[in-house]
């Protein structure tokens, strides 16, 4: 028998909200804009936390399976995978929810509204959040986002699986130290077409949520702005979820910001404005308060309440259980051995290879005996990242090659330095050994006790950034003399070096002396096993790299500085830069047929289907992304110098081909002018498309040279 019209499934879910409300007092309703939502038991609505997280499996839960960093899986450049990956976590997230309600427990960390994905820009690699993202692209970032939230959400007429997140809105990417009290104030221009694009993406996509971050923009506090929140979210782009605030971020109005004076004001300015749900205690502290004195009203109250409940109707917390689909899955999903083997795939394609000399990868049938190093190549933090769930088979590099290698090969490990610290042993064996090897595999990079949240790297002495971009010191002068040990000595070693971190490591000096190099991020629960396929050969690496590595810091703009002006492969000079957005090796060689489009001219408005021919020429199967850029001819000084407008990752056996189609939007060939209007671009485009970005520093690497043609949008 239905006791109340809200859990009559036959109504509309208007009409479900608007009886729901109308059945409660002001002070339940202030009560349940709070992340810790109480139950109101004489309704029979149970207690409800909305925190959760699940950025590369579902976080802070116990067992559940790791994928790969989200940087790792923006490395990957398959967004039909990132898809799966999200979808797998969702399955896990619903499995684990249900048991948990079953069992009457209702904690953080247990809900089914996930505050993922992070589609900030990673526009300084100095960011220790930087590794949350899916690189410094916005159109990429966009599309992996987007991948992610459809996973999370699902696709059924009726429920959400999961309800997902775009965070953190917006123009936030550091310093960590200084984010509840700056102000960006980036330039029309940069700000609607860098940091605002991917968040228009993920609206159109129906992502449930958006969180506003921590800083101000323009002087308006994020989670309390007009312009964000009213102006733009809702009115520009329609957006019909749910905006809750970062954690504590309102309580930054009066306390930091000084925008307001009270509490009871800083929480009405979130409420009118738009922030309908609290992470924080300002409003289970002053939101009644502010509404009795007048600050802002019931009806207030009432529109944010309505966003919320629409949220939780979705997900079918009102509803029989039985009719919930999504409700009956099996906890056998949890960490299963798919699960594990879709962890393992994606992992494996994250792994970027940077250099290859002379074909020192992968590992020969000939090679006898093996050399490991260094600091991560026994660590279980290493593939783990931040905001993690606990696998229940974390792969160390040293277990992964254990596995993989052959059981002729010996192999011995010296751990030759610390991750941060100097020896305090003057005496070290490691070199000598490491001289007698035939290749040396060097574990070496950061962990996220050096990069991460303000309160969560705790080896870092700017709340989880790095002050500098290079390795630590004692791992770069540890690499500088084992390769001078092994070139004074005589030795034929082959020097692997594996970077392990979530952001980008100028190794300059270490490039040139390794024989191979492999950037390996945090690859996840799978992480040893899938780097160890890769130097054994099984596989291919295949990654390409999603954001730009430059020489040094002195290549940089000042960090607090939001202007993008020399800042990622947009705008950033090419002779600054170490590794290129987009750039990666592989087992084999790829050659490019001409690219085709139907027509030299491109009339405004509409889009530029253009195709090509791959052909793997190697000898080696592997997957190859295949990228189109375009460059217009008479640009301004500060538009782009090229941009991403399209990618797909194949896969090809040797000698096989395969004609790849790309299409690229109309939107792409449009600027935004100084004032932030967006006007059409006419004129001439070179449209290149290859396996790397064109430019200099891609082909010094090795990498694939882009066929182009050229057409004029009229």
């Amino acid at each position: 028998m239905i006791d109340h019209a809200f859990r009559n499934t036959g109504l509309s879910l208007d009409e479900r909200v608007g009886d729901l409300v109308n059945q409660l007092t002001l002070e339940e309703k202030c009560s349940l804009l709070r992340y810790d939502a109480p139950a109101i038991e004489r309704l029979g609505i149970p207690a409800y936390n909305w925190w959760n997280e699940a950025l590369h499996g579902v976080g802070r839960a116990g067992k559940a399976t790791v994928f790969p960093q989200a940087i790792g899986m923006a490395a990957t450049f398959n967004m039909p995978l990132v898809e799966q990956v999200a979808t797998a976590i969702s399955d896990e997230a619903r499995a684990k929810h249900h048991e948990a309600a079953r069992n009457e427990s209702r904690q953080q960390y247990q809900g089914l509204t996930f505050w993922t994905p992070n589609i900030n820009i990673f526009r300084d690699p100095r960011w220790g959040r930087g590794q949350e993202t899916w690189g410094e692209d916005p159109f990429f970032t966009g599309d992996m986002g987007a991948a992610f939230v459809r996973g999370l959400q699902g696709n059924d007429p009726k429920y959400l699986k999961t309800a997902a997140c775009a965070k953190h809105y917006a123009v936030h990417s550091g310093p960590e130290k200084d984010r509840h009290t700056f102000d960006a104030h980036p330039t029309s221009k940069d700000f609607e077409e860098t940091y605002l694009p991917a968040f228009k993406r993920l609206v159109d996509e129906g992502v449930e949520s958006v969180m506003g971050a921590y800083n101000r923009v323009y002087g308006e506090p994020c989670c309390g702005s007009e312009l964000l929140l009213k102006k733009i979210l809702r009115e520009r782009w329609g957006f019909k979820g749910h905006v809750v605030s970062d954690c504590w971020a309102i309580r930054d109005f009066h306390q930091y910001h000084k925008v307001t004076g009270t509490v009871e004001e800083s929480a009405a300015l979130a409420l009118r404005n738009g922030c309908d749900l609290n992470c924080g205690s300002v409003y289970c502290d002053a939101l009644l308060d502010a509404v009795t004195t007048g600050l802002c009203t019931e009806g207030d109250v009432d529109t944010a309440l309505k966003n919320l409940l629409r949220t939780q109707f979705k997900l079918g917390f009102f509803d029989p259980e039985e009719t919930v689909p999504y409700a009956q899955i099996s906890l056998d999903v949890v960490d299963s051995p798919a699960h594990q083997e879709l962890a393992l795939e994606t992992a494996i394609q994250s792994l970027v290879l940077l250099k290859n000399k002379d074909e020192a990868l992968p590992v020969r049938k000939t090679d006898q005996y093996m050399m490991v190093v260094g600091p991560q190549a026994a660590s279980v933090e290493a593939v783990m990242g931040n905001y993690f769930g606990l696998g229940t088979r974390m792969t160390s590099l040293l277990e992964g090659i254990a596995e993989v290698a052959p059981p002729s090969l010996r192999i011995d490990f010296r751990k030759g330095c610390l991750t941060d610290r100097m020896n305090l042993n003057d005496m070290d064996w490691s070199g000598g050994e490491a001289s007698q090897a035939d290749v040396v595999i060097a574990a070496m990079g950061i962990d996220a006790n050096i990069e991460g949240e303000e309160g969560d790297a705790i080896q870092s002495p700017h709340r989880g950034d790095r002050e500098e971009i290079t390795l630590p010191a004692n791992q770069s002068e540890y690499l500088n003399f084992l390769a001078d040990k092994l070139k004074e000595s005589g030795s034929s070693a082959r020097l692997v070096v594996l970077l392990f971190g979530g952001s980008p490591i100028a190794i300059q000096d270490i490039h040139e002396k390794a024989d191979a190099v492999i950037q390996v991020w945090y690859p996840g629960q799978a992480g040893g096993t899938a780097i160890a396929k890769v130097l054994f050969g099984e596989v291919s690496p295949s990654g390409r790299m999603p954001l730009t590595t430059p020489n040094s810091i002195e290549d940089l703009p000042d960090y607090d500085d939001y202007s993008m002006a020399g800042r990622t492969y947009r705008y950033m000079d090419d002779a600054k830069v170490l590794y290129p957005f987009g750039f990666g090796l592989s087992y084999t060689n790829f050659e490019y047929g001409p690219v085709k489009a139907p027509s030299t001219e491109v009339t405004m408005g509409t889009s530029c289907p253009v195709s090509v021919a791959v052909t793997n020429t190697g000898s080696f199967p592997c997957h190859e992304v295949v990228q189109c850029y375009i460059q217009r001819k008479d640009r301004e000084a500060n538009d782009p110098n090229l941009t991403l407008v399209g990618y797909r990752k194949v896969y090809l056996q040797p000698g096989a081909t395969a004609e790849v189609e790309l299409e690229i939007a109309a939107g792409a060939f449009t600027r935004y002018t100084d004032e932030g209007d967006q006007v059409p671009a006419l004129g001439e485009y070179t449209i290149y498309v290859g396996g790397c970005q064109p430019g200099k520093r891609s082909c010094d690497l090795g990498g694939t040279a882009c066929s182009e043609t050229v057409v004029t949008v009229v």
